[in-house]
């Protein structure tokens, strides 16, 4: 059924809460200019595409608000007209016009001006977004009052004749504008997740989480509102951020239930499945995060090197929520050396959908006990590596040296006593991450040519107390103001016995050496061979008068 509707139609569809939101649908995304740019169509009558309406008697358990506006419920005695195709245009129409539902601030999208006094033309846009204290009013009009009578009056008073006739026209324009609307009316939910999956194939693609919460929707059953709780629970141990990362809960749910995480794995399940494996994959999911956070120190989703991590560990741990997996210190063993190997190796740097679809299957393998060991090849690192390797808080590489340095228990430099690696790793900023030799001594002291300040070799943890207490200071120099007894810290923090000697050079290859051994440890690998005594580690990294750095072997 196909009947087109006027703008006062559409708003007042909506404050009688008769026109909704389905919670699968995704929320509203347009910025000011676009909204701007629909106002510009409508105003000239330009084609900007059909709205789309299912119309049922059943009232969804869970609906989404429509944009920033909270809509009445429905009287039951009516159908309900549920927005399939066309919120965002529906959202931007009604958040421009309205004046029924209050915000404590309107949005910017929301504010469109019409400007007076810049010439018609085809091409160009008359109408802005601007803040109410960035409108002239000698030439800015605010559409907003076109369906308010006496707003309206209000706005128009003080115009000349000849601009009143303009904004008489402007306003005309809008009330007269019939918006396109198609109506689909059925009970059936099957053919509303197909015409729903099918319309959206059309301009912006829908995300996956979107086909999926259509396709596995059901009227006891909404998968947006299952991560929605899911985020909630996960919120006090730091991994809210997982709860709202649909795109990696679908990939757990598919890895789960098909053993396959690719996209199109996602679009082919079974709804019925998910309804039915979902509390399975939960259980998957908490699993995989309490291993994380009790066997690596991982205190959010921010610490992972990689987030897909999680994917082959729900795998692993995914069970009847009334069923306790139980774990061997063998299986425990193998992950630890795969999350080593796959995070130093970087090995979801290309190709992660085939590689993890791999791990996936070897999980289930380790899991099901069908083997012993997981299949990841060995990652050795250069005896460069950590000097080489620039420190960058959200890089992969730095993420995993982190994660490495937290298994050791790491000191403070200045009281002695351990970090709390959970509040820091939770928080997770620059500010808990310094350099043992200051940018500022080394550079002083003219040893800023040889290597990089930042590299991983010369990061530790340490807090802003701390460093604040440090500031610019020589080693020897700061280290008057650490405990007399610093044996515990110089271990926990992987540093040399001659940290504090101002030897930045000498420092570097001793903690590169320490830090390889390490790395090796957790990789199950021989570490590189050490230098003879004495000599410098290569390449050899140097800056030029114009700060660019050379590399020399």
């Amino acid at each position: 059924m196909a009947e087109p509707l006027h703008i006062r139609k559409i708003m007042e569809e909506l404050v009688a809460g008769r026109m909704r939101v389905p919670n699968f649908q995704r929320g509203f995304v347009w910025n000011p200019e676009r909204v701007a740019y629909l106002m510009d169509s409508i105003y000239k009558g330009y084609p900007f595409g059909s709205i789309l309406l299912w119309r049922t008697k059943q009232e969804l358990a869970h609906e989404r608000d429509l944009g920033p506006f909270k809509l009445p419920h429905n009287d039951p005695s009516y159908p309900t007209d549920y927005i399939l195709d066309g919120q965002q245009r529906i959202t931007s129409i009604f958040g421009v016009f309205q004046t029924d539902i209050q915000l404590d601030k309107r949005p910017l999208w929301a504010s469109i001006y019409y400007d007076l006094l810049t010439p018609e033309n085809a091409q160009d846009s008359s109408f802005m977004a601007l803040q109410d204290d960035e409108a002239d009013k000698a030439r800015h009009f605010p559409i907003s009052c076109l369906f308010d009578p006496v707003a309206y009056r209000k706005e128009t008073d003080g115009y000349s004749e000849d601009m009143i006739q303009r904004i008489d026209k402007l306003q005309a324009r809008f009330k007269e504008a019939l918006i396109p609307v198609q109506t689909i009316t059925t009970e059936d939910k099957t053919a509303v997740a197909i015409v729903f999956e099918r319309v959206n194939q059309r301009g912006v693609e829908l995300d996956t989480v979107q086909l999926l919460s259509a396709w596995t929707w059901s009227g006891d059953f909404d998968l947006n509102q299952k991560f929605e709780e899911l985020a909630q629970e996960l919120a006090p141990f730091g991994f809210k951020d997982v709860g709202a990362n649909k795109d990696l809960l679908l990939r757990c749910c598919s890895a789960v239930m098909t053993l396959d995480p690719s996209p199109e794995a996602l679009i082919n399940l079974n709804g019925q499945k998910v309804r039915d494996s979902f509390e399975t994959v939960m259980t998957g999911i908490k699993g995989a995060i309490d291993f994380l956070r009790k066997n690596l120190h991982v205190a959010s989703l921010e610490n992972l090197p990689y987030e897909n991590i999680l994917v082959p560990l729900c795998v692993f741990f995914a069970e009847d929520s009334k069923k306790q997996h139980k774990m061997t210190n063998k299986q425990r063993t193998e992950i630890l050396k795969w999350f080593w190997r796959t995070c130093f190796g970087r090995r979801l740097n290309s190709q992660p959908i085939k590689t993890l679809k791999e791990d996936v299957a070897e999980f289930a393998d380790l899991k099901a006990k069908k083997r012993k060991e997981l299949s990841i090849a060995p990652v050795h690192l250069s005896d460069s590596f950590f000097f080489e390797t620039i420190f960058r808080l959200n890089s992969v590489l730095s993420k995993t040296f982190i994660l490495m340095l937290a298994q050791r228990g790491p000191h403070s430099f200045i009281s002695g006593n351990k970090i709390d690696l959970h509040k820091v790793l939770k928080e997770y900023n620059r500010n808990e991450f310094h350099h043992i030799y200051p940018r500022s001594f080394i550079k002083a002291s003219d040893q800023d040519f040889m290597y990089d300040e930042s590299c991983l070799a010369n990061i530790c943890f340490l807090s802003r107390t701390d460093n604040n207490a440090i500031s610019g200071a020589a080693p020897s120099v700061y280290r008057a103001k650490m405990p007399e007894d610093v044996a515990e810290i110089v271990t926990a923090n992987l540093l040399p016995p001659d940290t504090f000697n101002d030897d930045f050079l000498k420092f570097i290859a001793d903690r590169c050496h320490m830090l390889n051994i390490e790395a090796a440890k957790l990789l199950e690998v021989m570490p590189p061979v050490p230098k003879p005594a004495g000599s410098k580690p290569e390449p050899q990294i140097g800056k030029n008068a114009d700060g660019t750095v050379w590399v020399a072997a």
